[in-house]
């Protein structure tokens, strides 16, 4: 259990309160942004098992952190996966679970998802036209994530939001029909700058490049946006639509920093503890896990250990090849 003053801090006084899991570099589709097209997935003896990670998780909880995110590829895809949400959702500490998918499981699975703790959804939708949702997916079908944001919505979640990734001739031209789209269903909406995580082949990521700043202009031709202090622990900027009510968010890992405030570090499918989205400092916790079975005091010392090497940040530069070869499936979306 969590001793008085046991929390994760690091080297610049920021206190890690939140998790992002990816259960799994696999998914259903196959965006532009997140993979290359011909992918190598990680063999699946390197992924941890489900009570791997959720022995992870209890540790993490044991040590302050009150938010966990699971992430992917497309988690929903990973066969059992309903178990550890409810293994996680059940964790003494815990305040929030949360997902982030691309919607297409949820028809089948948003009641278990809510039964089992699931209080927020993160759904990524970056069009509504059905061609360009194709080619920007390369395999997706808009139906079934519309179909999943609609079973959410009747499901009765406290929490949806989409996320949307715009990137420039490509959907640039519907942030204000994604913002419709959202407000139309009581939704909020984040638009998220696209990082330079993985080589891929589809198109050259300077070129493609589209600012929150660009898109915040973009929605003022059309609405009122006024700044709020609002937070959901994560990185986004938040604005509210005075026509609408609706709020918008930025994530802008390029743009606007917002690396001074970071409470978050990312656990890899097969147990890679990234500190930083942008950098490389990381711990093996699956060789420390497998090497101690059952020991989660030795599991949390590593994880204390850990915030030696959190870095003040990361500096994404367009202009430049990636130094960081992770593609973003296996970051965790």
């Amino acid at each position: 259990m969590k001793r008085d003053g046991d929390i994760l801090v690091d080297n610049f006084g920021r206190t890690v309160n939140y998790i992002r899991i990816s259960v799994t570099d696999r998914c259903d589709f196959r965006c532009v942004y997140c993979m290359d097209e011909e992918m190598q997935f990680v063999p699946r003896a390197r992924l941890l098992s489900l009570e791997e990670i959720a022995d992870i998780a209890r540790a993490f909880t044991e040590l302050g952190v009150g938010k966990i995110r699971i992430t992917g590829g497309e988690p929903l895809i990973r066969r059992n996966i309903v178990k550890l949400f409810r293994d996680i959702g059940r964790l003494e500490g815990l305040r929030e679970l949360v997902l982030t998918t691309n919607g297409s499981q949820l028809p089948r699975l948003a009641g278990e998802l809510q039964d089992a703790g699931v209080k927020r959804i993160n759904i990524s939708l970056d069009s509504l036209d059905p061609d360009k949702f194709r080619r920007l997916t390369r395999v997706g079908e808009l139906d079934k994530v519309l179909a999943g944001i609609d079973t959410a919505l009747a499901t009765g979640f406290e929490h949806l939001k989409i996320n949307a990734v715009i990137l420039k001739n490509r959907n640039d031209d519907e942030v204000t029909d994604l913002v419709g789209f959202a407000a139309a269903r009581g939704m909020d909406i984040s638009f998220i700058e696209e990082m330079p995580l993985g080589m891929i082949g589809e198109h050259d990521r300077a070129e493609a490049y589209y600012s929150s700043d660009e898109i915040k202009a973009d929605l003022e031709r059309r609405y009122t946006l006024l700044p709020t202090l609002d937070t959901t622990g994560g990185p986004s900027r938040y604005y509210r639509i005075v026509e609408t009510g609706t709020r918008v968010g930025f994530i802008s890992p390029h743009s606007h920093n917002f690396c001074d405030s970071c409470n978050r570090v990312r656990l890899t499918c097969e147990g890679r503890l990234l500190l930083c989205l942008g950098q490389e400092h990381s711990v093996d916790l699956r060789q420390v896990i497998r090497a101690h079975p059952g020991d989660r005091e030795r599991l949390k010392q590593a994880l204390r250990a850990s915030m030696a090497i959190k870095p003040k940040g990361h500096e994404f530069n367009l202009a430049v090849k990636p130094v960081i070869f992770r593609h973003m499936n296996v970051t965790g979306g």
